[in-house]
């Protein structure tokens, strides 16, 4: 906000509250974003410059909504200039095979429309993707085959390790302008 831009934290409920389906929560984020895009100059904001941090299950639900989400929400492919994700999952199929299926309904079809590596034929946004090194295994190798899918498909995508960092050090460094991932989104937003 120092930097001049406007920070607007959105909120969805958890996999519990949603009954074991990721579904609400995606949609809880998908209107949220398309909320925030439609009405950034009520605010202040401004559309043209509209970019998402987001981190854990924040950055799979956004990377959802990057590659597929704009269409259903009927935003322009171009809505958003830039995304930086953090230690998120970008495909469901190894995740549901873990002990995540104990407290998540999986479907197939849930987990195809919620792997954002399958569908990068509908992103428009150049990203930014972080990890940390001292993260559990299956967080850094989502990370690293996103990246390199992203980079193969030819759209514009950098990578972040956090040497010595575990999945919420990484979070911390966002909140911090000199920080590792505070100081690429404020590159990204043309900050720094």
């Amino acid at each position: 906000m120092r930097a001049g831009a406007h920070a607007i934290i959105i909120d969805f409920i958890n996999v519990g509250e949603a009954g074991g389906d990721l579904m609400p929560m995606y949609e809880q984020v998908r209107r949220a974003l398309a909320w925030t895009w439609r009405n950034a100059q009520s605010f202040g904001g401004d559309p043209q410059r509209f970019y998402i941090s987001a981190h854990s299950s924040g950055s799979h639900l956004a990377a959802c909504v990057l590659t597929e989400g704009w269409r259903e929400e009927g935003l322009p492919e171009n809505f958003c200039q830039g995304a930086l994700l953090l230690s998120g999952m970008y495909d469901l199929a190894p995740v549901r095979l873990s002990k995540r299926s104990a407290y998540v309904s999986f479907t197939d079809a849930m987990v195809e429309k919620l792997s954002s590596q399958r569908h990068l034929g509908g992103l428009h946004t150049p990203l930014i993707l972080a990890y940390g090194a001292c993260e559990t295994p299956e967080f850094q190798r989502q990370t690293r085959d996103f990246f390199a899918a992203v980079r193969a498909a030819g759209k514009p995508v950098e990578l972040i390790v956090g040497e010595a960092y575990n999945h919420f050090e990484l979070l911390e460094t966002l909140a911090n302008p000199y920080g590792l991932t505070g100081r690429a989104m404020l590159r990204q937003m043309g900050f720094g």
